[in-house]
């Protein structure tokens, strides 16, 4: 195993070990309502200020998981996988992304809030904000899920002008 993912496998169970405390009240009979003014971003360690937050379940358990992005205005990640298929909606911004192993942010698909995309297990993408607004998505997947980085030597994320 790399040591990319070996860290990519730390920085997600830190993540969800600070956001397991958050996890948001029941109500009768299973219904579980999360705020706007109860969600708890964290920002992720050496993403130019990335921030992810825990909306249900634990991306490192089995189990359903929903968890929300924000990305900053021209910041985004370089090519990699995700172990377990993911569906993303935009909620807000201009959410860009592309496909396969070659970092190209001229050649991508920029979506509108209320767009989805969906991510095949193992599939190589990249993605972020590529223009001067934040963008914020919701992944929702199944667990556990490991991230593989494929863009070779190099930072993660990037910024992009």
């Amino acid at each position: 195993m790399s040591v990319r993912v070996i860290l990519g496998c730390a920085a997600l169970l830190a993540f969800a070990q600070a956001a397991a405390a958050q996890t948001p009240p029941a109500l009768a009979d299973g219904f579980v309502v999360v705020t706007p003014e109860a969600i708890k971003w964290v920002t992720i360690p050496n993403t130019h200020g990335v921030q992810q937050a825990l909306i249900q379940g634990n991306p490192s358990k089995p189990g359903l998981y929903v968890v929300r992005v924000r990305f900053p205005p021209h910041v985004m990640d370089m090519p990699h996988a995700h172990s377990t298929d993911r569906h993303v909606t935009v909620i807000s911004g201009t959410w860009t992304a592309g496909t396969g192993p070659a970092f190209n942010p001229a050649k991508t698909t920029h979506l509108k809030a209320g767009a989805y995309m969906f991510h095949p297990a193992n599939g190589v993408h990249w993605d972020g904000a590529a223009t001067d607004e934040e963008a914020v998505v919701q992944i929702i997947g199944m667990g556990p899920v490991t991230t593989t980085q494929m863009h070779g030597a190099g930072p993660d994320w990037v910024e992009v002008k």
